[in-house]
């Protein structure tokens, strides 16, 4: 575990049994994350991102692992101590509309935290709503109106007042810009980055869009069937990429300017069911690079870069996927 790290994740795995089967979620998951900082979650849908958020968080139980939240593991505190520990760390979901309760007023929605939790009430509990408003740009007046009489962009601004309610030091965001127009999506990553920057705030920012992650995040987590395939600072995953997966998704990313257009990569196949992951690499049943080692042992995550020792990549060839960059655009893998 880290000593500067708000929160040290440790070989984390969150499996449901299934007809005959285990379905593996997240498989074996090591992370830190330091404070202040924001860790950029990305992989495609399914590969188990917001079951890593959610099970951090308390919210989906656990089959083994540790998360050492300030040096304590949260998964294994007792009711009373979970209790007080959700006051530092908290969520917001991606689905505005869905994760607020249509039957209460937004005053009640973001006064709940504060009331349960016994930090104000009465006339102060209503000041304190005012000012969650305010700071997350919605007029006060809007304490007595439901959450159906609001906007997408509005309804996250409500998830996100709620989220701050308690002062909390760790924040999962789940995709919450996903489900929002592209002109509201940059006014709610604003809006979260002016609160890491007054409140002091880690995030976890889980996300499949990795423009958004690149303009966002201090550094970048890649996920693949349940695991970290490759992780390291914004700008080394950007420069350089190490991983197959990784390039392949920088190179699906579509290009604002039409002479690049023609340098887009779709990345063919989906993502194996994580109740019956391939052998060996999960990634070699679709990676254009695959070798007969990748089929038979799965690589381990570990440094390859040759310029940042924090950037580290589970593959096999990692050490020549720079070369590999460009063959996937063409489609000519090199040969084993």
């Amino acid at each position: 575990m880290s000593n500067d790290a708000l929160l040290s994740i440790r070989d984390l795995k969150t499996h449901f049994p299934i007809k005959r089967a285990v379905l593996k979620a997240v498989d074996g998951v090591s992370l830190d994350i330091a404070r202040g900082q924001t860790l950029g979650l990305v992989g495609e849908t399914g590969c188990g991102k917001t079951t890593l958020g959610r099970t951090i968080l308390r919210l989906i139980p656990h089959t083994a692992g540790e998360v050492f939240f300030e040096g304590v593991d949260v998964l294994r505190m007792d009711r009373k101590r979970l209790r007080a520990a959700r006051r530092n760390m908290q969520i917001v979901f991606q689905d505005p509309a869905g994760s607020l309760n249509p039957r209460m007023t937004v005053g009640d929605i973001i006064g709940e935290p504060m009331h349960v939790h016994r930090i104000a009430a009465g006339r102060e509990l209503t000041e304190r709503v005012a000012r969650l408003l305010e700071r997350v740009g919605l007029s006060a007046e809007s304490m007595a109106r439901y959450p159906h009489e609001f906007s997408g962009g509005q309804r996250q601004r409500i998830g996100i007042a709620r989220a701050i309610a308690l002062q909390p030091k760790f924040i999962v965001c789940d995709e919450p810009v996903s489900s929002l127009d592209v002109s509201i999506q940059s006014q709610i990553l604003n809006l979260l980055a002016d609160l890491r920057e007054e409140l002091g705030l880690s995030y976890l920012f889980i996300a499949h869009d990795l423009a958004v992650v690149k303009h966002f995040s201090d550094d970048v987590a890649i996920m693949y069937l349940g695991k970290i395939v490759e992780r390291g600072p914004v700008d080394a995953i950007y420069r350089e990429p190490r991983h197959p997966y990784t390039q392949a998704l920088l190179r699906s990313v579509p290009k604002a300017d039409p002479a690049q257009r023609g340098n887009l990569f779709v990345l063919g196949g989906e993502v194996p069911s994580p109740a019956d992951p391939p052998s060996g690499c999960a990634f070699h049943p679709r990676c254009p690079f695959v070798t007969s080692e990748c089929k038979q042992r799965v690589p381990t995550l570990e440094e390859k870069s040759n310029t940042n020792a924090a950037h580290v990549v589970a593959c096999h060839h990692a050490d020549q996927s720079i070369d590999w960059a460009n063959a996937i655009i063409t489609g000519h893998a090199p040969s084993e």
